[in-house]
């Protein structure tokens, strides 16, 4: 499955500095507004103890880990909506992504300009944030438009569009994203169709400085008070941190790095879970001598449709899955020694994969 998380903010948030640590690409990191014109990309490991676990196992040839793309898409600025700075090239590629990771300014320094010459995090998310809402309700008011006159003709189906249309754009007329709204499921498919930016799952990277990494601090607090109603993830995170963390050479420098700052892992470790998280996504795998491999599912997918991320065929023959539970394959060492002790399950086409099953597909074409 190809998936993608867009990093935005403000200019000079920190968002080209993070996306440098998460992909280690290098795009510009000057200290002015629009340094990212173009979107840079990087696709991104998602970090897996049980991968290295499965690894040592099985020692097999190769091991593939799941993926996710980054894209560092360009500072926006009050009145993009309407093409303002690099508004419609932001609000393009915004469209493109499947979840968005919003990087707020959650610290002070005088030597950083800030786009507006002051730090307000949550200033700063409701500039973006009425950006996209005003982007939204211009595609809701033309669909709006376009159905009005036949909803008005008696047509039922037409009828329940511009219902669900029209209580789209009283939401965003009154300043909120549509995610925040709740919709029926005959009302979903609809406001799918849109694709409106504000729809897209979020989460808020609070961009704190060292003294702030643990903790937070007032600027975070004042964040988590104006989003505590939306459902959306929150992270801190020092961006500058980050990069010497990148910098250096081996892992145990770097987790004495961490332990000097009260830290268990690396903030872009814990923002790419939260991604995966963020995005409804659950992982299974596949572990034999040549290749140990890491699988990127919806949750709630069958096992057939799960089997047809490896290939389509798998999908189309579907038999049968044979499934052993992570817990299991390392508990008892081998596959061979799962079979023995009878924990092998074998499931069919109804069967549910849950995250961290190990699993092998049996098919016909």
């Amino acid at each position: 499955m190809s998936l993608k998380c867009g990093i935005v903010g403000l200019p000079n948030v920190g968002k080209s500095t993070l996306f440098n640590c998460l992909s280690n690409a290098k795009a510009q990191s000057a200290n002015f507004p629009f340094c990212t014109i173009e979107p840079n990309v990087g696709t991104i490991t998602v970090p897996d103890e049980r991968l290295n676990e499965l690894e040592k196992l099985v020692q097999p040839e190769k091991v593939v880990p799941t993926t996710i793309e980054i894209v560092d898409i360009a500072g926006l600025v009050k009145g993009a909506h309407k093409g303002e700075g690099l508004g419609n090239q932001f609000l393009a590629n915004i469209r493109e992504v499947d979840a968005i990771i919003h990087v707020l300014r959650c610290f002070d320094d005088p030597n950083v300009i800030h786009v507006d010459g002051r730090v307000d995090p949550v200033s700063d998310k409701d500039v973006i944030d009425m950006e996209l809402q005003l982007k939204d309700l211009e595609t809701i008011e033309k669909k709006i438009a376009g159905i009005e006159r036949k909803a008005k003709t008696g047509d039922k189906s037409a009828a329940k569009v511009y219902e669900t249309y029209t209580m789209v754009k009283d939401h965003l007329s009154s300043g909120n994203s549509v995610r925040s709204l709740i919709f029926d499921d005959s009302q979903i498919e609809f406001v799918d169709e849109l694709q409106l930016i504000t729809s897209k799952p979020v989460m808020y990277v609070c961009n704190v400085d060292e003294s702030s990494v643990v903790n937070g601090n007032s600027y975070v607090d004042a964040v988590k008070e104006n989003v505590k109603d939306e459902s959306a993830e929150i992270l801190i995170l020092g961006a500058a941190i980050e990069a010497d963390i990148s910098e250096l050479d081996s892992y145990d420098e770097r987790i004495m790095f961490l332990e000097d700052l009260g830290l268990n892992e690396a903030g872009v470790s814990k923002l790419i879970k939260k991604a995966y998280s963020l995005l409804n996504l659950q992982t299974y795998f596949t572990a034999g001598v040549k290749e140990v491999r890491a699988w990127t599912i919806n949750k709630g997918m069958t096992a057939p449709q799960a089997a047809g991320v490896i290939h389509t065929d798998f999908e189309k023959g579907f038999i049968r899955a044979e499934v052993i539970k992570y817990d299991d394959f390392v508990s008892y060492g081998s596959e061979n020694a799962v079979k023995e002790a009878g924990k092998l399950m074998v499931q069919g086409k109804e069967y549910l994969p849950l995250d961290g099953d190990v699993m092998h597909f049996r098919f016909n074409v």
